[in-house]
């Protein structure tokens, strides 16, 4: 395959995953980075990947990297704080315009789910702010929306085991289904938008793999430990700031909004419910 894709983010997760993609499909890659000589760019470059430095302060930098590409996926660094946000959204909209000025044929941009509304979540609201300028722009462009990660529970959602049984915490009620997608599949998805073996209804899709309760992640756990399980919902306030509140408050009222998972399975076949995604990860009950 001859197609190349700028990548800008190759270096996280998500854009890691979107690279792995579309290394799989051997499409060229050029990944847009701060320094090239960094350990993580460096790895990337040993499996291929052309490296391209960029700075996003100097608007003709971004635009020359993108000359020539066939498509462009971006994400915009994480915001921990409201002055993250607003360094957030002039990251995000010099891309677009860089693109613009590059004339990319497709751009696809990792936004988050519920950004197609404003939901009082800053940096969720700083995505929608993305998205907009990104339509306005006139470029081709498809948003991939993912929802909370699984790898989540690898982590900070990770359950624990207790006097024989598995216990899941999280500050969300027991009654609200979680949407979740796995970060490979968020990779995927991207890499099939991109590569044009799968379009976008409308232009966008919410990345959701599975949609469970707390209680019923809990089981999953649970089911695959040979345990039985409990859920616990806890309060907001165990949270330790405002912005991760408002995003599980946004979890929340996210399960009153309809999602479809088989629309993100018509574009990747393979994509992971949390049950497969436990069996994939090799998940076992800590010691």
């Amino acid at each position: 395959m001859n197609t190349q894709i700028a990548v800008f983010g190759a270096t996280g997760q998500q854009g890691g995953a979107v690279v792995d993609a579309l290394l799989e499909h051997e499409a060229r890659v050029r990944a847009l980075v701060r320094d090239p000589q960094s350990g993580r760019a460096q790895a990337l470059a040993a499996r291929g990947v052309e490296l391209t430095a960029v700075r996003i302060d100097d608007p003709a930098s971004p635009a020359a990297a993108l000359t020539a590409v066939d498509g462009f996926y971006f994400m915009t660094p994480e915001a921990n704080s409201l002055d993250e946000v607003e360094a957030e959204i002039r990251v995000g909209t010099a891309l677009v315009d860089a693109a613009a000025d590059a004339g990319v044929p497709h751009v696809v941009f990792n936004s988050v789910f519920g950004a197609d509304r404003e939901s009082g979540v800053p940096h969720h609201d700083s995505k929608h702010r993305i998205e907009e300028h990104l339509r306005k722009s006139g470029l081709r462009a498809t948003m991939v929306r993912p929802t909370a990660f699984m790898e989540n529970f690898a982590t900070v959602m990770a359950p624990s085991l207790e006097h024989g049984e598995i216990v899941l915490r999280l500050p969300l009620p027991e009654d609200v289904a979680l949407k979740m997608i796995s970060i490979r599949d968020i990779g995927r998805v991207a890499a099939a938008l991109l590569l044009g073996t799968a379009e976008a209804p409308g232009g966008a899709v919410e990345l959701v793999g599975d949609e469970l309760t707390g209680p019923q992640i809990a089981a999953a756990f649970g089911a695959r430990a040979g345990l039985p399980a409990r859920y616990e919902a806890l309060p907001l306030s165990v949270l330790p700031s405002e912005l991760d509140r408002a995003m599980f408050r946004q979890f929340a009222e996210a399960a009153a909004y309809p999602s479809d998972p088989a629309v993100v399975r018509a574009i990747e076949p393979a994509t992971r419910d949390l049950a497969e995604w436990i069996r994939s990860t090799g998940w076992a009950p800590p010691r």
